[in-house]
């Protein structure tokens, strides 16, 4: 293969498929320093982020109202740019490992090539007077459908849907299933007037917990999330926390709403996991619609609704419970670096690292300046 000369020659040559440059491609500066001696196959993941997409398109068509089907859409969005879904999704040692690999070679901007996608999209025909709500759904399977009776919930709330095909719990997290929904929820943005403060992200099934990633690195797009018979505990390789940024937004503002059927047990207790997770996070704004003698189903009409309008209505506690729960957080963070720091003073470079890739898992992008320095520190000394 042509390119072949200009990758790094600690990568699998099975990757190299995955980062060929494109024909005038736009560099990425990562930074100069070399690469790990702990190459992983996390490359496989992080690598497969770059894949070609067309020229950007315009988009004439006037908006439309009511059900659509098999929609294409054209405009691409910064935030679904695959270095950014990177930066906001992946963990500061999986972004130093993808930065040293791709630090000689060219990579494409996004994952997706809208022109091969197709959406479906329902808008109501009353437009509220502050602008349309947006509900982006994730689904666990491949087919883009609106849920049997959500219209005319949707009707009611004002909102927006809309979902991608190609979707399912089958395609990869992060070079389809979340530049998807970043891209169905720019797009609808750019069409139709929307009111900010209710853009939300949902899904069913794993579709949920796909949702729950992007709730939680999206806090400036995504203002909460319905969460329908799926979720995940955050601080962990299943939910990195985003930068700390994005992190403080969310805690400051996300609402989330868990939907789910009262005989779903394997939900019910994950469900429960995950709203503990946010609690001792500093995440505050839950709350629980249970359907009750339901199992694992996509949410009835009635449960939809309830949880459109927890949404509208909910908000994060007060600022003194967050900030106190937030100094918890800093001393136990202080605490973990420390054990690294005292670790490699002590040249128990093995150890350190062990350390230190828990202290990634757990508190991601919260970290990531001294987790980047410590990295350094224990690359220097072998």
């Amino acid at each position: 293969m042509a390119c072949e000369a200009s990758v790094s020659p600690t990568l699998s040559r099975s990757l190299v498929p995955y980062i060929v440059p494109a024909a005038q491609p736009e560099r990425l500066d990562f930074g100069t320093a070399p690469l790990p001696r702990r190459a992983t196959s996390r490359f496989a993941l992080l690598l497969s982020l770059w894949v070609a997409i067309p020229a950007f398109a315009q988009d004439s068509a006037a908006p439309s109202t009511g059900l659509q089907r098999a929609v294409v859409l054209t405009e691409y969005a910064p935030l679904s740019r695959s270095v950014e879904v990177a930066r906001r999704l992946l963990s500061p040692l999986a972004n130093l490992e993808l930065a040293r690999a791709s630090a000689k070679t060219a990579l494409r901007l996004q994952a997706i090539d809208l022109t091969q996608e197709a959406f479906t999209v329902y808008v109501p025909v009353k437009q509220p007077s502050r602008g349309y709500g947006l509900l982006v759904f994730i689904p666990p399977w491949q087919d883009a459908h609106l849920p049997a009776g959500w219209a005319a919930v949707l009707d009611d709330f004002g909102m927006i849907f809309v979902s991608a095909a190609k979707s399912g719990n089958e395609e990869n997290v992060l070079d389809r299933r979340i530049p998807l929904a970043l891209l169905g929820a720019y797009n609808m943005l750019q069409r139709y007037p929307i009111d900010s403060d209710r853009v939300y992200i949902g899904g069913f099934s794993g579709g949920s917990r796909v949702a729950m990633k992007v709730a939680l690195a999206y806090p400036d797009l995504f203002r909460g999330a319905l969460l329908n018979a799926g979720s995940d505990s955050i601080g962990d390789r299943e939910a990195i926390l985003p930068p700390a940024d994005l992190f403080a937004q969310f805690q400051n503002s996300s609402r989330l709403v868990y939907v789910t059927g009262s005989e779903d047990s394997w939900n019910v207790q994950h469900d429960m996991a995950s709203q503990a997770s946010l609690h001792a996070w500093c995440v505050f704004g839950l709350e629980v619609e249970t359907m009750f003698r339901v199992g694992h189903e996509i949410a009835v009409p009635y449960a939809a609704r309830r949880a459109l309008a927890a949404l509208d209505r909910l908000s994060s506690d007060g600022a003194g419970k967050l900030s106190a729960c937030r100094a918890r957080i800093a001393g136990e963070l202080s605490a973990d670096l420390k054990h690294v720091g005292d670790l490699l003073d002590r040249d128990q470079h093995h150890d350190a690292w062990r350390s230190l890739t828990k202290v990634d898992a757990r508190y991601g992008g919260l970290a990531s300046a001294e987790i980047i320095e410590l990295e350094g520190r224990i690359g220097s000394s072998r």
